[in-house]
Protein backbone atom coordinates (compact mmCIF):
# COMPACT_ATOMS: atom_id res chain seq x y z
CA UNK A 1 0.00 0.00 0.00
CA UNK A 2 1.56 3.29 -1.14
CA UNK A 3 0.56 6.72 0.17
CA UNK A 4 0.72 10.00 -1.70
CA UNK A 5 4.06 11.61 -2.53
CA UNK A 6 2.49 14.84 -1.29
CA UNK A 7 3.39 13.73 2.23
CA UNK A 8 7.08 14.00 1.40
CA UNK A 9 6.76 17.71 0.69
CA UNK A 10 6.19 18.72 4.31
CA UNK A 11 6.76 17.48 7.85
CA UNK A 12 4.92 17.68 11.14
CA UNK A 13 5.21 21.19 12.62
CA UNK A 14 7.90 21.25 15.32
CA UNK A 15 5.63 23.32 17.55
CA UNK A 16 3.03 20.56 17.63
CA UNK A 17 5.68 17.83 17.83
CA UNK A 18 7.25 19.30 20.98
CA UNK A 19 3.87 19.80 22.60
CA UNK A 20 3.00 16.18 21.85
CA UNK A 21 6.30 14.91 23.29
CA UNK A 22 5.73 17.03 26.38
CA UNK A 23 2.28 15.54 26.87
CA UNK A 24 3.70 12.03 26.53
CA UNK A 25 6.25 12.68 29.28
CA UNK A 26 3.56 14.29 31.44
CA UNK A 27 1.43 11.16 31.03
CA UNK A 28 4.38 9.18 32.47
CA UNK A 29 4.28 11.31 35.59
CA UNK A 30 7.11 13.71 34.66
CA UNK A 31 6.51 17.37 35.48
CA UNK A 32 7.08 19.23 32.19
CA UNK A 33 7.08 23.03 32.01
CA UNK A 34 5.53 23.91 28.66
CA UNK A 35 7.29 26.83 26.98
CA UNK A 36 6.74 25.63 23.42
CA UNK A 37 3.19 26.36 22.35
CA UNK A 38 1.93 29.75 21.19
CA UNK A 39 -1.26 29.52 23.21
CA UNK A 40 -2.36 32.15 25.74
CA UNK A 41 -2.91 30.56 29.14
CA UNK A 42 -5.84 32.91 29.77
CA UNK A 43 -9.45 31.77 29.50
CA UNK A 44 -11.82 33.21 26.91
CA UNK A 45 -13.56 36.33 28.32
CA UNK A 46 -16.96 35.62 29.87
CA UNK A 47 -19.00 37.85 27.54
CA UNK A 48 -17.73 35.86 24.55
CA UNK A 49 -18.59 32.54 26.22
CA UNK A 50 -22.05 33.89 27.05
CA UNK A 51 -22.57 34.78 23.39
CA UNK A 52 -21.73 31.20 22.41
CA UNK A 53 -24.20 29.80 24.94
CA UNK A 54 -26.86 32.13 23.60
CA UNK A 55 -26.12 30.97 20.06
CA UNK A 56 -26.63 27.35 21.08
CA UNK A 57 -29.94 28.19 22.76
CA UNK A 58 -31.01 30.08 19.64
CA UNK A 59 -30.23 27.00 17.51
CA UNK A 60 -27.35 28.32 15.45
CA UNK A 61 -26.63 24.72 14.54
CA UNK A 62 -27.04 24.58 10.78
CA UNK A 63 -24.56 24.89 7.93
CA UNK A 64 -23.26 28.47 7.68
CA UNK A 65 -22.21 30.10 4.38
CA UNK A 66 -18.75 29.02 3.23
CA UNK A 67 -17.25 32.50 3.67
CA UNK A 68 -19.02 33.15 6.97
CA UNK A 69 -22.24 34.78 8.14
CA UNK A 70 -22.83 38.18 6.60
CA UNK A 71 -23.15 39.95 9.96
CA UNK A 72 -19.84 38.47 11.10
CA UNK A 73 -18.12 39.64 7.93
CA UNK A 74 -19.67 43.08 8.52
CA UNK A 75 -18.28 43.03 12.08
CA UNK A 76 -14.83 42.17 10.68
CA UNK A 77 -15.08 45.11 8.25
CA UNK A 78 -16.00 47.37 11.15
CA UNK A 79 -13.00 46.06 13.09
CA UNK A 80 -10.67 46.87 10.19
CA UNK A 81 -12.07 50.41 10.02
CA UNK A 82 -11.94 50.93 13.79
CA UNK A 83 -8.49 49.50 14.45
CA UNK A 84 -6.64 49.92 11.15
CA UNK A 85 -8.50 52.59 9.18
CA UNK A 86 -8.86 50.08 6.35
CA UNK A 87 -11.99 49.91 4.21
CA UNK A 88 -13.29 46.50 3.17
CA UNK A 89 -16.70 45.16 2.17
CA UNK A 90 -18.11 41.84 3.41
CA UNK A 91 -17.48 40.34 -0.05
CA UNK A 92 -13.75 40.77 0.58
CA UNK A 93 -13.77 38.79 3.83
CA UNK A 94 -13.43 35.01 4.15
CA UNK A 95 -13.90 33.39 7.56
CA UNK A 96 -12.03 30.13 8.08
CA UNK A 97 -11.31 27.44 10.65
CA UNK A 98 -8.31 29.29 12.04
CA UNK A 99 -5.90 31.71 10.40
CA UNK A 100 -3.79 28.78 9.19
CA UNK A 101 -6.63 27.78 6.87
CA UNK A 102 -6.86 31.35 5.59
CA UNK A 103 -3.18 31.20 4.70
CA UNK A 104 -3.64 27.84 2.97
CA UNK A 105 -6.68 29.09 1.05
CA UNK A 106 -4.72 32.12 -0.12
CA UNK A 107 -1.56 30.28 -1.14
CA UNK A 108 -3.53 27.64 -3.04
CA UNK A 109 -5.49 30.39 -4.77
CA UNK A 110 -2.38 32.32 -5.90
CA UNK A 111 0.57 29.96 -6.34
CA UNK A 112 1.10 27.70 -9.36
CA UNK A 113 3.80 25.08 -9.78
CA UNK A 114 7.16 26.79 -10.20
CA UNK A 115 6.05 30.16 -8.84
CA UNK A 116 8.51 31.58 -6.34
CA UNK A 117 7.39 32.44 -2.83
CA UNK A 118 9.68 34.78 -0.87
CA UNK A 119 9.71 34.18 2.89
CA UNK A 120 12.01 36.19 5.17
CA UNK A 121 13.48 34.17 8.02
CA UNK A 122 12.78 33.55 10.83
CA UNK A 123 9.23 32.65 9.80
CA UNK A 124 6.24 30.79 11.17
CA UNK A 125 6.66 27.09 10.56
CA UNK A 126 3.70 26.52 8.22
CA UNK A 127 4.46 29.20 5.60
CA UNK A 128 6.99 27.11 3.69
CA UNK A 129 5.05 23.86 4.13
CA UNK A 130 1.89 25.37 2.67
CA UNK A 131 3.84 26.91 -0.21
CA UNK A 132 5.32 23.48 -0.89
CA UNK A 133 1.89 21.90 -0.92
CA UNK A 134 0.97 24.35 -3.67
CA UNK A 135 4.13 23.22 -5.54
CA UNK A 136 5.63 26.66 -5.22
CA UNK A 137 9.38 27.21 -4.98
CA UNK A 138 10.28 28.74 -1.64
CA UNK A 139 13.04 31.37 -1.60
CA UNK A 140 14.19 32.23 1.90
CA UNK A 141 15.73 35.60 2.68
CA UNK A 142 17.95 35.16 5.73
CA UNK A 143 17.69 38.17 8.00
CA UNK A 144 20.14 38.80 10.84
CA UNK A 145 20.12 39.54 14.54
CA UNK A 146 22.09 42.71 13.77
CA UNK A 147 19.21 43.99 11.58
CA UNK A 148 16.63 42.98 14.19
CA UNK A 149 15.53 40.00 12.08
CA UNK A 150 13.77 42.34 9.63
CA UNK A 151 14.06 42.13 5.87
CA UNK A 152 15.50 45.27 4.28
CA UNK A 153 14.31 46.80 0.98
CA UNK A 154 17.64 45.85 -0.61
CA UNK A 155 17.35 42.22 0.51
CA UNK A 156 13.79 42.08 -0.78
CA UNK A 157 14.62 43.51 -4.19
CA UNK A 158 17.62 41.21 -4.58
CA UNK A 159 15.38 38.17 -4.01
CA UNK A 160 12.75 39.12 -6.61
CA UNK A 161 12.86 37.44 -10.02
CA UNK A 162 10.43 37.19 -12.92
CA UNK A 163 9.05 34.05 -11.23
CA UNK A 164 8.22 35.71 -7.91
CA UNK A 165 4.49 35.47 -7.22
CA UNK A 166 4.07 35.83 -3.46
CA UNK A 167 5.70 37.31 -0.36
CA UNK A 168 4.70 36.05 3.12
CA UNK A 169 5.59 37.68 6.42
CA UNK A 170 4.18 38.42 9.86
CA UNK A 171 4.17 41.51 12.05
CA UNK A 172 4.28 41.13 15.01
CA UNK A 173 6.45 38.19 14.05
CA UNK A 174 6.34 34.62 15.23
CA UNK A 175 8.97 33.57 16.40
CA UNK A 176 11.04 36.73 16.98
CA UNK A 177 8.42 39.18 18.22
CA UNK A 178 9.72 41.92 15.91
CA UNK A 179 7.23 44.57 14.80
CA UNK A 180 7.59 46.50 11.55
CA UNK A 181 7.07 50.27 11.84
CA UNK A 182 5.07 52.28 9.33
CA UNK A 183 8.31 53.65 7.88
CA UNK A 184 9.79 50.17 7.46
CA UNK A 185 6.63 48.90 5.78
CA UNK A 186 6.60 51.93 3.48
CA UNK A 187 10.16 51.17 2.38
CA UNK A 188 9.11 47.63 1.49
CA UNK A 189 6.00 48.95 -0.25
CA UNK A 190 8.22 51.16 -2.43
CA UNK A 191 9.90 47.99 -3.70
CA UNK A 192 6.65 46.12 -4.29
CA UNK A 193 5.28 49.04 -6.30
CA UNK A 194 7.84 48.21 -9.00
CA UNK A 195 6.57 44.63 -9.30
CA UNK A 196 2.78 44.61 -9.78
CA UNK A 197 2.63 40.83 -10.28
CA UNK A 198 3.60 40.02 -6.66
CA UNK A 199 0.98 39.30 -4.01
CA UNK A 200 1.66 39.87 -0.31
CA UNK A 201 0.33 37.84 2.61
CA UNK A 202 0.51 39.94 5.78
CA UNK A 203 -0.04 37.70 8.80
CA UNK A 204 -1.32 39.98 11.57
CA UNK A 205 -2.62 37.37 14.01
CA UNK A 206 -0.59 38.97 16.86
CA UNK A 207 -1.90 42.47 16.10
CA UNK A 208 -3.14 43.21 19.62
CA UNK A 209 -0.10 41.74 21.39
CA UNK A 210 2.05 44.77 20.71
CA UNK A 211 4.25 46.39 23.35
CA UNK A 212 5.47 49.42 21.40
CA UNK A 213 2.42 51.24 20.12
CA UNK A 214 -0.05 51.24 17.26
CA UNK A 215 -0.19 48.26 14.94
CA UNK A 216 0.73 49.07 11.34
CA UNK A 217 -0.45 47.05 8.34
CA UNK A 218 1.18 47.04 4.92
CA UNK A 219 -2.36 47.09 3.51
CA UNK A 220 -2.59 50.80 4.43
CA UNK A 221 -0.67 51.73 1.27
CA UNK A 222 -3.26 52.16 -1.48
CA UNK A 223 -0.79 51.31 -4.22
CA UNK A 224 -0.55 47.78 -2.76
CA UNK A 225 -3.89 47.15 -1.13
CA UNK A 226 -5.40 45.17 -4.01
CA UNK A 227 -2.46 42.74 -3.80
CA UNK A 228 -2.29 42.42 -0.01
CA UNK A 229 -4.10 39.63 1.81
CA UNK A 230 -4.40 40.43 5.51
CA UNK A 231 -4.64 37.37 7.75
CA UNK A 232 -6.01 37.66 11.27
CA UNK A 233 -8.09 35.74 13.77
CA UNK A 234 -9.27 35.35 17.34
CA UNK A 235 -6.80 32.84 18.81
CA UNK A 236 -4.14 35.16 20.20
CA UNK A 237 -5.86 38.46 20.95
CA UNK A 238 -9.01 36.97 22.46
CA UNK A 239 -7.62 33.78 24.06
CA UNK A 240 -9.76 31.67 21.72
CA UNK A 241 -7.28 29.13 20.35
CA UNK A 242 -9.67 26.18 20.57
CA UNK A 243 -12.57 28.02 19.01
CA UNK A 244 -10.82 27.91 15.62
CA UNK A 245 -11.71 31.07 13.75
CA UNK A 246 -9.55 33.14 11.45
CA UNK A 247 -10.32 35.55 8.65
CA UNK A 248 -8.75 37.11 5.60
CA UNK A 249 -9.30 40.45 3.89
CA UNK A 250 -8.28 40.82 0.27
CA UNK A 251 -9.39 41.93 -3.15
CA UNK A 252 -12.75 40.62 -4.26
CA UNK A 253 -11.06 38.32 -6.80
CA UNK A 254 -8.80 36.67 -4.22
CA UNK A 255 -11.64 36.38 -1.70
CA UNK A 256 -13.81 34.65 -4.30
CA UNK A 257 -10.99 32.22 -5.04
CA UNK A 258 -10.47 31.48 -1.34
CA UNK A 259 -14.20 30.86 -0.96
CA UNK A 260 -14.01 28.35 -3.82
CA UNK A 261 -11.02 26.52 -2.31
CA UNK A 262 -12.54 26.40 1.16
CA UNK A 263 -15.80 25.05 -0.24
CA UNK A 264 -14.01 21.84 -1.18
CA UNK A 265 -12.22 21.42 2.17
CA UNK A 266 -14.23 22.45 5.21
CA UNK A 267 -17.08 24.66 3.96
CA UNK A 268 -18.23 27.15 6.61
CA UNK A 269 -16.57 27.60 10.01
CA UNK A 270 -18.30 26.44 13.18
CA UNK A 271 -21.60 28.30 13.47
CA UNK A 272 -21.52 28.84 17.23
CA UNK A 273 -17.95 30.16 17.09
CA UNK A 274 -19.01 32.62 14.39
CA UNK A 275 -21.79 34.02 16.57
CA UNK A 276 -19.37 34.39 19.50
CA UNK A 277 -16.87 36.08 17.17
CA UNK A 278 -19.34 38.85 16.43
CA UNK A 279 -19.45 39.66 20.14
CA UNK A 280 -15.66 39.42 20.46
CA UNK A 281 -14.99 41.81 17.60
CA UNK A 282 -17.78 44.25 18.45
CA UNK A 283 -17.29 44.56 22.21
CA UNK A 284 -14.80 46.42 24.36
CA UNK A 285 -11.19 45.31 23.97
CA UNK A 286 -10.47 45.87 27.67
CA UNK A 287 -10.02 42.12 28.39
CA UNK A 288 -7.53 41.92 25.53
CA UNK A 289 -5.58 44.93 26.77
CA UNK A 290 -5.50 43.49 30.29
CA UNK A 291 -4.09 40.24 28.92
CA UNK A 292 -1.42 42.17 27.01
CA UNK A 293 -0.42 43.97 30.22
CA UNK A 294 0.27 40.58 31.77
CA UNK A 295 2.26 39.47 28.73
CA UNK A 296 4.35 42.62 28.97
CA UNK A 297 5.18 41.90 32.62
CA UNK A 298 6.17 38.36 31.67
CA UNK A 299 8.31 39.62 28.81
CA UNK A 300 10.20 41.92 31.17
CA UNK A 301 10.82 39.03 33.56
CA UNK A 302 11.95 36.74 30.73
CA UNK A 303 14.47 39.31 29.48
CA UNK A 304 15.91 39.48 33.02
CA UNK A 305 16.10 35.69 33.22
CA UNK A 306 17.82 35.45 29.83
CA UNK A 307 20.56 37.81 31.03
CA UNK A 308 21.21 35.52 34.00
CA UNK A 309 21.90 32.48 31.79
CA UNK A 310 23.17 34.45 29.70
CA UNK A 311 21.76 34.17 26.17
CA UNK A 312 21.86 36.81 23.44
CA UNK A 313 18.39 37.78 22.29
CA UNK A 314 16.58 40.78 20.85
CA UNK A 315 13.76 42.07 23.03
CA UNK A 316 10.41 41.26 21.40
CA UNK A 317 8.16 44.21 20.56
CA UNK A 318 5.14 41.95 20.10
CA UNK A 319 3.78 38.38 20.34
CA UNK A 320 4.84 36.24 23.32
CA UNK A 321 8.11 34.60 22.40
CA UNK A 322 11.82 35.11 22.81
CA UNK A 323 14.21 33.71 20.23
CA UNK A 324 17.70 33.53 21.75
CA UNK A 325 20.85 32.38 19.98
CA UNK A 326 22.10 29.12 21.50
CA UNK A 327 24.84 28.05 19.07
CA UNK A 328 27.53 28.51 21.74
CA UNK A 329 26.25 25.25 23.23
CA UNK A 330 26.66 23.28 20.00
CA UNK A 331 29.42 20.71 20.33
CA UNK A 332 29.08 20.49 24.10
CA UNK A 333 27.88 17.31 25.74
CA UNK A 334 26.05 15.87 28.73
CA UNK A 335 27.30 12.43 29.74
CA UNK A 336 27.60 10.66 26.38
CA UNK A 337 25.14 12.92 24.56
CA UNK A 338 26.64 15.51 22.19
CA UNK A 339 24.57 18.58 21.38
CA UNK A 340 25.11 18.96 17.65
CA UNK A 341 22.43 21.58 16.92
CA UNK A 342 19.31 23.34 18.17
CA UNK A 343 17.21 20.22 17.57
CA UNK A 344 19.44 18.27 19.95
CA UNK A 345 19.43 21.08 22.48
CA UNK A 346 15.62 21.21 22.57
CA UNK A 347 15.41 17.45 23.05
CA UNK A 348 18.03 17.66 25.80
CA UNK A 349 16.10 20.41 27.58
CA UNK A 350 12.92 18.36 27.29
CA UNK A 351 14.34 15.06 28.50
CA UNK A 352 16.85 16.32 31.08
CA UNK A 353 15.58 19.74 32.21
CA UNK A 354 11.92 18.84 31.59
CA UNK A 355 11.14 22.07 29.72
CA UNK A 356 9.61 22.09 26.24
CA UNK A 357 10.92 24.63 23.74
CA UNK A 358 11.06 24.66 19.92
CA UNK A 359 14.11 24.39 17.70
CA UNK A 360 14.94 27.45 15.64
CA UNK A 361 15.53 25.29 12.57
CA UNK A 362 11.74 24.94 12.33
CA UNK A 363 11.60 28.71 11.78
CA UNK A 364 14.54 28.93 9.40
CA UNK A 365 17.15 30.01 11.96
CA UNK A 366 19.16 26.99 13.20
CA UNK A 367 21.22 28.99 15.73
CA UNK A 368 18.18 29.76 17.91
CA UNK A 369 15.40 28.22 19.92
CA UNK A 370 11.94 29.65 20.52
CA UNK A 371 10.72 30.00 24.08
CA UNK A 372 7.11 31.00 24.71
CA UNK A 373 6.05 33.11 27.68
CA UNK A 374 2.37 32.33 27.17
CA UNK A 375 2.40 30.64 30.56
CA UNK A 376 1.97 31.88 34.10
CA UNK A 377 4.80 33.66 35.89
CA UNK A 378 5.43 30.79 38.30
CA UNK A 379 5.94 28.32 35.46
CA UNK A 380 8.05 30.80 33.51
CA UNK A 381 10.41 31.34 36.45
CA UNK A 382 10.65 27.61 37.13
CA UNK A 383 11.11 26.85 33.43
CA UNK A 384 14.00 29.30 33.05
CA UNK A 385 15.58 28.00 36.26
CA UNK A 386 15.54 24.52 34.74
CA UNK A 387 16.92 25.82 31.41
CA UNK A 388 19.76 27.60 33.22
CA UNK A 389 20.60 24.52 35.28
CA UNK A 390 20.36 22.25 32.25
CA UNK A 391 22.67 24.40 30.14
CA UNK A 392 25.06 24.61 33.06
CA UNK A 393 25.52 20.83 32.97
CA UNK A 394 26.83 20.90 29.41
CA UNK A 395 30.61 20.68 29.08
Amino acid sequence: MQLSSLLSRFSEPETLKMAKLGRELTAKGINIIGLSLGEPDFDTPQHIKDAAKKAIDENWSHYPPVAGYLDLREAICNKFKRDNNLDYTPEQIVVSTGAKQNIANTVLSIVDEGDEVIIPTPYWVSYSAIAGLARGTVKFVYTTLENGYKITPGELESAITNKTKLFIFSSPCNPTGVVYSKEELKSLANVFEKYPRIFIISDEIYEYINYVGKHESIAQFESLKSRVVVINGLSKGFAMTGWRLGYSASSWEVAKACDKVQGQFTSGTNAVTQRAAITALSSSLDPTYEMVKQFKLRKQKVMELLKEIPLECIEPDGAFYVFPEVDKYFGKKYKDEIIKDADDLCMYLLNEAHVSTVTGSAFGEPKCIRISFANNMKNIEEGFKRIKNGLGKLI
